[in-house]
């Protein structure tokens, strides 16, 4: 499910101004109050992804502009929905938004998609070291360790003994490029490596894994997914 949020800058600044983190903390807010308040501080996987704001250009006063959440949880985005019905304006760091429309959409499943926002791994969690083509150039660690998390938030979401998928998570992959992504949050800043993915494609779903395959186009690919990591689209 994919919730839809449309709205208006209240003043002129650039694109590169909105850094992922103001989104992040934007929706924690909106669950303040609510049953999902103390998922922020619950360690774990919290199932939800977000899109680029789009369209991809400087901020105009009273230029419409939008951005998608994603996620398995349908009561989520209800929530979110409703604390969205509830306020005319938001802020995104220093900058007020007002608010134009939210509605939650689904989207069918495909067997070919696109990434929005790059998906990102760890090569190694404990030195906190992403993996990177550019640095190990491994494809195969690349596709093991996409499954490996993919099938470790499925089975965590829905509560499952195991889950078994013998091949490979996809069949045909066109990378588009690797990018490294600034996070500001407070005074500090990170660096995240992940990558862009022009084709990611299933030639065909077998018995039992649609399920499977729908969750993660829901939650998002790899790690980072609340950060808005790992957002894909369905493709014609």
């Amino acid at each position: 499910m994919r919730l839809l949020i449309k709205f208006i800058a209240k003043e002129m600044f650039l694109y590169r101004d909105i850094n992922p983190y103001f989104v992040h903390s934007f929706i924690w807010n909106l669950t303040k109050n609510t049953e999902f308040s103390a998922l922020h501080d619950k360690r774990g996987f919290k199932f939800f992804t977000f899109s680029n704001i789009f369209p991809v250009s400087d901020f105009k006063e009273n230029e419409e502009k939008s951005f998608i959440i994603s996620s398995p949880n349908k009561p989520f985005l209800r929530t979110l929905k409703d604390a969205l019905n509830e306020k005319n304006e938001f802020m995104l760091g220093i900058h007020r938004f007002e608010i134009k429309d939210a509605k939650i959409f689904n989207i069918p499943l495909k067997k070919r998609w696109e990434t929005g926002t790059p998906i990102v791994l760890y090569k190694d969690n404990i030195k906190n070291e992403y993996f990177s083509f550019e640095r190990h150039n491994d494809l195969k660690f690349f596709l093991n360790r996409l499954k490996e998390n993919s099938i470790k938030k499925f089975v965590s979401y829905y509560k499952l003994e195991n889950f078994e998928l013998e091949e490979p998570i996809f069949d045909s992959l066109r990378l588009r490029k690797e990018i490294a992504v600034k996070i500001k949050k407070d005074k500090n800043e990170f660096i995240i490596i992940g990558s862009l993915w022009r084709l990611l494609e299933k030639a065909y779903f077998k018995k039992g894994t649609e399920k499977f395959y729908r969750f993660i186009m829901d939650c998002g690919l790899g790690e980072k997914n609340s950060f808005g990591f790992g957002f894909v689209n369905p493709l014609r």
